[in-house]
């Protein structure tokens, strides 16, 4: 049975891999390879929804505790954490629907946000969340 500290660890390690394919996405469209920018983009959002479920799943329905032990700036840091997480799942979804619609601005003008969101995201959760 995995622990919350275990649990953690995967999530990090799921968002350094996610991130990994966000800059790539971010080099192919630098390079104008947009056709490849989008399946990049596409895989990144399946993987990214996929993590968000199974986090869900495990902690909901199996029911693995993640906050035990934890003081209560770490609990903040988790609740700072989900700030930037919530939001970031339905604003990824829609920028994948603008893209494959091919409405550039308004593709951009999201990705913009996603970025700010993705940024906290990967900082919150990479430097506050223990996994120890």
């Amino acid at each position: 049975m995995l622990t919350g500290p275990q649990v953690i660890l995967l999530l990090k390690c799921a968002v350094g891999l996610v991130t990994i394919m966000l800059i790539a996405s971010g080099i192919a469209l630098a390079k104008r390879k947009y056709r490849l920018h989008g399946v990049i983009n596409t895989w990144m959002a399946s993987l990214t929804l996929l993590t968000v479920m199974g986090f869900e799943l495990l902690v909901r329905v199996v029911g693995i505790p993640i906050t035990d032990g934890w003081d209560d700036s770490t609990k903040f840091a988790l609740k700072v954490h989900l700030c930037f997480v919530i939001p970031l799942v339905p604003i990824l979804v829609f920028m994948l629907i603008t893209g494959w619609q091919h409405r550039i601005r308004m593709h951009i003008s999201i990705s913009v946000l996603f970025l700010i969101l993705w940024v906290g995201m990967f900082i919150t959760g990479m430097f506050f969340l223990p996994h120890s």
